[in-house]
């Protein structure tokens, strides 16, 4: 499968154009992407240049879903995948820690006023 790189600043440790022929592909909600790589993709220079790898950004129609194409050779952009992965679930587990612990106080506030009648 051959994508077409709309990017036009490729970084120099990408080799052109064997690490452009078959991207890794992750899908992320717009939230978490958020969370990922900071306001604006903030982050994403430094994930890029850590990694070694390069990252397009494609925003799928009709949903709030983003999906991520990773380049770069193959270890580089398997290991930064699994690595975006882990980091996205890390997130999505604290933000369901959370709202437990928000579902757990508005229980004790609502046995409170129960108990103040």
């Amino acid at each position: 499968m051959k994508t077409q790189v709309t990017r036009k600043d490729i970084p120099p440790w990408v080799k052109i154009p064997t690490d452009l022929e078959r991207p890794e592909v992750l899908q992320v909600n717009k939230l978490v992407l958020n969370a990922l790589f900071g306001p604006q993709g903030s982050r994403m220079p430094h994930f890029e240049q850590v990694g070694r790898v390069m990252f397009e950004l494609k925003t799928l129609e009709s949903s709030d879903l983003t999906e991520i194409l990773i380049y770069g050779s193959g270890q580089k952009k398997f290991r930064t995948k699994w690595m975006l992965q882990s980091m996205a679930e890390r997130y999505r587990l604290r933000q369901e820690r959370g709202m437990l612990k928000l579902e757990e106080g508005m229980k004790v506030l609502e046995l409170d006023q129960g108990s103040k009648k």
